[in-house]
């Protein structure tokens, strides 16, 4: 299988999938809309991300919300990678709307397609999250493995961010792995888990192979540095070189797993070409937590640029404390292997941010956007 389509091509992950699989001899069609929240204005002239496949794949401008333009984009291809969504948890709170339409309307839209249709496709990989695990996995001592719920806003206005567990003391983090308790904590979660969901039921019944990828957080050169809404290392960037205060949520000490998109690019080819991949799920992650004060101080060191490091006390409404992925099933099953680490991929990152032409930072405007829906606290 050489022809392959991906959908929501002309993004970050997209485009560098597409340029690593052209090397390997595959056949690329993409479905973008060149959103201009991700792309910017003029996308067609001015995009980095789309100017760096424009002339390589058979580009299809359209949405994956048209049916019409998923027959038009589907046509021979015999493997779909499906990118496209809206992303932001803190965004998709009050554009419910918009992200249910977009990431199950128009993944329900192309297995109608594959039900109803006879085509080429013998594969989807469907690109899952890391926001469908919710609050992630802790050891209780008297409990053992938990699943806390999602924080209380009381707690947190008392400056309480971790989390708790009735009947538990303090208690300890650990990598969440595919096994763990599925229970999302904003509305883009819930869409991915659906995605998932519906994609590797209907795939199976229609006995098409089914690979799901649960993201952690994808960073690198190339990310949108536009997009105030996701994507903390390009928020904070944009904030540092326009010299202005980082004003840091919570204590700082809330944690992420980063991952450098050139790994996320090998484990998804990996489920492109192996059959050990069908019918499963994976996470795909660094297995490495890293807090948002440790990002901060990070780039600004990298940048050479002291700005003010602001811990608000503010928090969101939707986000988690901590997260970070168990590895070991990808590891073991697709011989995946991350390569790069937090701190050599930061380091190509500011490198990059440090080449572009920066604009000004619109990130003040999603959080009053987020205050005056009474998400932001």
């Amino acid at each position: 299988m050489k022809k392959v389509l991906i959908t929501g091509g002309a993004g970050f992950i997209g485009s560098n999938l597409a340029l690593y699989l052209l090397q390997k001899g595959y056949t690329v069609t993409m479905l973008d809309n060149l959103l201009k929240q991700i792309h910017g204005e003029n996308p067609e002239q001015s995009s980095p991300l789309y100017l760096s496949i424009r002339d390589k794949v058979h580009f299809i401008k359209g949405t994956v919300t048209s049916g019409e333009d998923w027959q038009k984009a589907i046509a021979d291809n015999e493997i779909i990678v499906h990118l496209a969504a809206e992303t932001g948890t803190g965004q998709s709170m009050y554009e419910v709307s918009r992200y249910v339409d977009t990431n199950i309307g128009g993944t329900a839209i192309m297995l109608d397609i594959l039900a109803n249709n006879k085509t080429k496709v013998q594969k989807v990989i469907v690109a899952s999250s890391r926001a469908i695990y919710g609050e992630g996995k802790y050891l209780s001592a008297e409990l053992g493995a938990v699943y806390p719920s999602h924080r209380r806003a009381e707690d947190m206005d008392k400056g309480n961010f971790e989390v708790t567990y009735p009947g538990s003391s303090v208690l300890k983090l650990v990598a969440t792995d595919e096994d763990s308790k599925i229970h999302p904590s904003s509305v883009y979660g819930i869409t991915k888990q659906n995605q998932e969901q519906i994609v590797m039921l209907v795939c199976k019944a229609l006995g098409i192979a089914a690979v799901a990828f649960r993201y952690q957080n994808v960073y690198g050169p190339g990310q949108s540095l536009s997009n105030p809404y996701t994507g903390i290392l390009s928020i904070f960037s944009t904030l540092i070189k326009n010299y202005k205060p980082l004003n840091i949520f919570e204590d700082g000490k809330e944690s992420r797993d980063f991952v450098y998109i050139d790994d996320v690019v090998k484990a998804t080819a990996l489920g492109i070409k192996k059959e050990e991949a069908n019918g499963e799920v994976f996470n795909v992650g660094s297995g490495v937590s890293t807090t948002v004060m440790e990002v901060a101080k990070s780039l600004v060191k990298n940048y050479g640029i002291e700005v003010p490091l602001n811990v608000t006390g503010n928090y969101r409404l939707g986000d988690i404390r901590h997260n970070y992925a168990d590895i070991s099933k990808i590891q073991q099953r697709l011989g995946f292997q991350p390569s790069v680490s937090f701190k050599e991929g930061l380091k190509k990152f500011t490198d990059w941010v440090s080449s572009q032409e920066i604009g000004e930072s619109r990130y003040d405007e999603s959080i009053q956007e987020m205050k005056e829906k009474g998400l932001m606290k």
